[in-house]
């Protein structure tokens, strides 16, 4: 397609979403008489710079001019320069202006009369200077971005060597390669030798995305249409009653033999339309498995081409492993296993690079020098085994080496040396903990650098790059005989099949390999270990905690016998306390994108789902290790100040949660259910801080706040505010209240609360 033809179509795009744009901005105007008008001016402000930015991406300068002095009036209504009447009379002519230029696309580029004077209005009204309109530079043309359209692969030049082609999926011909003819052979038998036909091509990786993507999105809509039939079904099934049920009536009545037999027509033509009616229903019914079927095979199909086989990553393994035996005068072999396990290409690279780490540190770490091996009765040649299987939607891939083992005491000393640790924290530190210190960035049991250890920047780097692909690392070892580093984590990131839960009103997805349960817990099963509070899943404990708060989300569910997730990473088990369930399937996962999510802690992309909501999918690693923050008790030694802390929150879940952050750094809690509970507790005991919620019943933190600053004998005992309210208004009237920190919710854990508790005592 060229530029102009380009241009034609989203000029044709352009007019029918303002179109609709307008309607919401108009309804958005009109709100903006009413008292609570702010989230309407907001919402009408981010309309008009939208439209503003596409009108003269396109060239039509004249709706750019009038959707910026909109804007410009708006912002002066805001701030009460204008009155709000005048303002939105004047609003509302600018859009019915607007619409006008739509149905003349050259008005709507150079201006017309009427367009020129409104938008001069606007301006004036506004106090504010007209914009030009066209604020482009004497003699500039405005041009449309170039379009990028799939490169072509470039003819070889003549006598080059042929290019290998890479390897094919698992179930894929290779693609064809040029081959020069065979000399002395006819056509015709050449032609017999080159049979069987290969029947595959190349395609580009960014083409086989875009499928992806597409595929999810046509599952999508696909299951939307069955939710279309479904409400049809409805429909038809309510006729129905209701022509019964007139039937019925007519029957009762008096009726002369004439007006009898239309009734009887009438009750003839109600049957015809109703089997019509529910004939067409099947057939929908019919047509839509048909096309859902098709649809899910053709997802399967795009993300089985999506595959490559892990011999393509694992290929060039053995002679790295060789040169690095070789430059440490080792010597090791390398075993790879089940290299026709596929892998998605988008994750290739990252796979790749977190293995590279593996093999060097087993040569580097692991694999002892061939006189050790001896005098240990070990082969002198040490052996690595890299070997990969299929799970399900997960790719397990585990490295193993039959070297000297990870010793968990000398990696507590070596985080003591390093002062990483306290001797008290690396003295409390389980084996499986003081095992997973080897992922702490820093970390090197090497006292000399090296080229290839000793900066601590190998095993870090593997767990990152695993994490952020959705899965998890482990280690086991046995001193002295093997250590194993296995990796789990998704075969394709396109498509994934996952377990929607409901928080509030909005639907969240886990990752389906990632749920070990789903279970509701009784009061009974609820245990305190360690100032956190557990309940039994099969036979052993399992740190709970509400999954609302974690999120930065206000309050949680109040049943006795809450819903929870059961979440796996590692060999790490936590019940998440959710809202309720919603299904599970498989979704076309989206990156995250814009400002709103990008960045956001916890979220690794979202999904449409049929009912037009979007799931924010979650990143499971992030939420264990919070958890794991909150489960693990943080001691600092002898000298610690054990505090009584008075806790004041209307949400059960989140005073079982924040309660069990207190009691995780050594403190005693008293509860309180609200301000005037709080403010009751006291003027009966003595507390050394005091942490609140601020939306509350009876009296709010802010209220409570100011209350205990007022108070002689209580101003000097520290306040700290914790809210999932973040913006800086809200911070200001915490701090304004007397507050002496103020914490946001979903960024609270163990370090950022013990760092306030010990600047404030």
């Amino acid at each position: 397609m060229d530029t102009e033809a380009l241009k034609k179509s989203l000029l044709v795009k352009f007019v029918e979403v303002t179109q609709d744009r307008l309607q919401a901005i108009q309804l958005g105007i009109l709100e903006l008489e009413k008292p609570e008008s702010n989230a309407a001016a907001e919402g009408v402000a981010r309309e008009l710079h939208t439209m503003k930015g596409e009108a003269r991406m396109l060239g039509l300068a004249a709706i750019g001019q009038l959707a910026h002095c909109c804007e410009d009036l708006l912002k002066v209504e805001r701030d009460k320069k204008v009155e709000t009447r005048a303002a939105t009379d004047l609003l509302l002519h600018a859009c019915d202006a607007i619409s006008d230029l739509l149905d003349d696309l050259e008005a709507a580029k150079n201006g017309s009369d009427e367009s020129n004077e409104m938008a001069a209005k606007l301006s004036q009204t506004a106090g504010t200077p007209l914009p030009p309109l066209k604020p482009v530079r004497p003699g500039s043309k405005q041009k449309l971005p170039p379009v990028k359209l799939p490169a072509e692969a470039p003819a070889r030049a003549e006598g080059a060597s042929p290019v290998p082609a890479p390897t094919a999926p698992s179930g894929a011909v290779p693609a064809p390669t040029a081959s020069a003819p065979t000399p002395g052979k006819p056509p015709e038998e050449r032609a017999e030798r080159s049979t069987p036909i290969d029947r595959s091509i190349r395609v580009n990786v960014e083409i086989l995305d875009a499928l992806g993507l597409l595929a999810g999105d046509l599952l999508v809509e696909s299951a939307r249409s069955g939710l279309r039939g479904a409400e049809i079904q409805g429909l038809f099934e309510r006729f129905s009653r209701l022509g019964d049920n007139l039937l019925r009536l007519s029957e009762q009545q008096d009726l002369a033999e004439k007006e009898r037999e239309r009734v009887a027509q009438l009750e003839s033509d109600l049957h015809l339309l109703r089997d019509d009616a529910f004939r067409f229903v099947r057939t929908h019914a019919d047509g839509f498995n048909t096309l859902h079927g098709n649809l899910t095979q053709m997802a399967d199909h795009v993300a089985e081409a999506r595959l490559i086989p892990l011999a393509s990553v694992f290929e060039a393994f053995p002679r790295a492993a060789r040169d690095l035996a070789h430059a440490q005068n080792k010597h090791i072999e390398l075993v790879v296993d089940n290299t026709n396990a596929g892998v998605d290409r988008s994750l290739v690279a990252d796979l790749r690079d977190a293995l590279v780490h593996l093999l060097r540190n087993s040569v580097d770490h692991g694999i002892e020098g061939p006189d050790t091996r001896s005098t240990l009765g070990k082969p002198e040649t040490g052996r690595i085994h890299l070997r990969a299987r299929a799970d399900g939607d997960m790719l397990h891939v585990e490295v193993e080496d039959d070297g000297r083992g990870i010793d968990p005491d000398r990696l507590r000393q070596v985080a003591v040396n390093k002062r990483l640790l306290s001797e008290s924290q690396a003295a409390s530190l389980s084996e499986r903990e003081a095992m997973e210190l080897i992922f702490r960035a820093g970390f090197s049991t090497r006292d000399e650098v090296s080229e290839l250890s000793g900066r601590g920047v190998g095993m870090d780097v593997v767990k990152k790059k695993v994490e952020a692909l959705g899965g998890s690392v482990a280690v086991t070892s046995r001193i002295g005989r093997s250590t194993t580093v296995s990796l789990r984590l998704p075969q394709s990131l396109a498509l994934m099949r996952v377990l929607l839960i409901r928080m509030g009103d909005d639907v969240y997805g886990m990752p389906a390999a990632d749920v070990e349960a789903v279970a509701r817990f009784r009061p009974e099963d609820r245990l305190e270990i360690m100032g956190t509070v557990a309940v039994m899943h099969r036979g052993r404990p399992v740190t709970m905690v509400a999954l609302g708060p974690l999120l930065g989300l206000n309050g949680g569910p109040r049943f006795e016998r809450p819903p929870c997730v059961v979440v796996r990473y590692g060999e790490d088990l936590a019940a998440l306390v959710v809202d309720g369930f919603v299904d599970e399937r498989e979704v076309a996962v989206k990156p995250v994108g814009g400002d709103f999510l990008k960045g956001a802690p916890f979220v690794a992309g979202s999904a449409a789902l049929e009912d037009g909501r979007i799931a924010v999918l979650l990143h499971v690693p992030d939420i264990m290790t919070e958890v794991r923050k909150m489960a693990r008790p943080v001691t600092e030694g002898p000298q610690t100040r054990r505090l009584k802390v008075l806790l004041v929150d209307d949400s059960p879940i989140a005073r079982a949660t924040e309660s069990a952050l207190v009691r995780a750094l050594g403190h005693t809690v008293e509860e309180a259910q609200d301000g005037e509970d709080g403010w009751s507790k006291l003027q009966s005991a003595v507390f050394d801080l005091i942490l609140t919620d601020v939306q509350m019943p009876r009296l709010d933190g802010f209220s409570l706040t100011r209350r205990i600053k007022q108070s002689a004998e209580l101003a000097k005992v520290p306040v700290v505010i914790l809210s999932s309210l973040a913006s800086p208004e809200d911070k200001r009237r915490g701090l304004d209240a007397g507050a002496d920190a103020y914490l946001i919710k979903g960024e609270l854990g163990v370090e950022s609360l013990a760092l306030t508790i010990d600047r404030l005592t």
